[in-house]
């Protein structure tokens, strides 16, 4: 056999080498491939720690920014930073999540708070004192209050607006607990819309809260600004009623004597009376119920047009040797005071005995030793002769509507009447 022929089977032979190799070629890849898919960063097979080693290769090589290889050298440094930044970037999707979630839910138990504690009537929380009838329904003392005034007027008896069991203030009760945990629940300020627990609520609107409205320290000389707290001092340097004249200040410290001469005249007024020869006073209560001496009694009574309408009546008492009644209104027999959230008292004083000549008194009504009602002292005067013996109704000084619910809520009204008769 010649050299040639010896040489033929060559070609067959590498070619199957050949085929042999290009499989074990492609089996390798496809480790690689894989190996790179499960290596980490660290991995130099892997996508992001190529990325990293060709911008470190760039960075090596500064002429490898000239013409299109300097995007090249953005496109990995961007691949760099995404590869990197993944991982922390899942984290912190993670942390915010569960905060979210934490927030959410306390978000969610003081919504269920606020339901279960809010007040039956108004739907609110209670801001003051809380009370609950026999079935243990809450009512804030401003609705419970209310309720009782409103029964009275109508002439029925109070019932919770739940469960509608009969409700009065020897039938219920404080909740001390709810009062308690409704005081730590947070509530905004009016002012710097932050949260704070009720309890501190008050004192930090008026003491700390740095947005609260305060009024300038020269208001007393004609100053009219008001404004946040944190904004006075600023104010107060350039104020310039400071720099008023003499004239000027004078005009205002002339009203400010003139106001306060209208409060003294009344208390001088007292006193002047206290002088009097002839002084008489009572305990006048007044009451819903027959139930001791001298009480008013709110009982209903028709008029012509078949109107029942409500009033107080004390029954015949003695002062200066003259027998007299009290007589109370509510909202000077207005039709139906029951649906007026606006309530006032008015009275009269009605002299029954007969008298030789006029009998000029000066008389007033203070609360009672016993009773909180708020009142503030008013003078009247009157000349009672036999022809004319009742003043006209004139308005109990009660402060506002809320102290007149009180009174008409209360079983017992303890008030004092004083006359003075005046000597020619």
């Amino acid at each position: 056999m010649s050299a040639v022929e010896e040489r033929e089977p060559a070609p067959a032979a590498s070619s199957a080498a050949g085929g042999g190799g290009a499989a074990a070629a492609a089996m390798m890849m496809a480790a690689a491939a894989a190996a790179a898919a499960s290596s980490g960063p660290s991995d130099p097979l892997h996508p992001a720690a190529a990325a990293a080693a060709g911008a470190q290769e760039l960075n090596n090589h500064p002429e490898l920014e000239e013409g299109p290889s300097s995007k090249k050298r953005a496109r990995l440094e961007a691949e760099s930073a995404a590869g990197s930044g993944s991982g922390s970037g899942s984290a912190a999707a993670g942390g915010g999540a569960a905060a979210g979630g934490k927030a959410g839910a306390e978000h969610k138990l003081e919504e269920r708070l606020y339901s279960v504690l809010c007040c039956t009537v108004c739907l609110d929380l209670p801001k003051a004192s809380v009370y609950q009838c026999t079935n243990g329904h809450l009512m804030c003392a401003g609705c419970f209050i209310h309720l009782l005034a409103d029964a009275r007027l109508k002439e029925e008896q109070a019932t919770c607006p739940n469960c509608r069991c009969e409700i009065s203030k020897s039938l219920c009760c404080r909740n001390l607990a709810v009062e308690k945990a409704v005081s730590e629940l947070p509530s905004e300020c009016g002012f710097c819309l932050k949260q704070f627990p009720r309890s501190i609520l008050e004192r930090h609107q008026k003491e700390d809260c740095q947005d609260r409205v305060t009024l300038c320290k020269y208001k007393r000389i004609g100053c009219p600004w008001q404004g946040p707290f944190h904004e006075l001092t600023a104010h107060e340097g350039e104020c310039g009623h400071p720099t008023k004249t003499g004239n000027e200040l004078m005009e205002i410290l002339d009203e400010m004597d003139q106001n306060h001469k209208k409060e003294m005249q009344l208390y001088n007024s007292i006193f002047n009376l206290l002088s009097f020869e002839k002084i008489g006073y009572t305990g006048t209560d007044f009451c819903s119920q027959a139930c001791h001496k001298k009480e008013v009694q709110f009982r209903p009574y028709r008029t012509d047009d078949f109107i029942t309408r409500l009033y107080y009546e004390t029954p015949r008492f003695t002062v200066l040797n003259q027998t007299w009644v009290l007589k109370a209104r509510v909202n000077d027999s207005e039709r139906n005071p029951n649906l007026s959230c606006k309530r006032t008292l008015s009275f009269q004083l009605i002299l029954k005995s007969k008298v030789n000549s006029p009998m000029e008194c000066s008389f007033l009504l203070l609360k009672g030793p016993y009773d909180d009602v708020k009142i503030n002292p008013v003078i009247y005067h009157f000349a009672f002769t036999n022809e004319n013996n009742e003043t006209d109704y004139m308005p109990l000084p009660i402060i506002d509507s809320v102290e007149c619910n009180k009174l008409l809520a209360a079983k017992n009204i303890n008030l004092r009447l004083f006359i003075f008769q005046i000597q020619k």
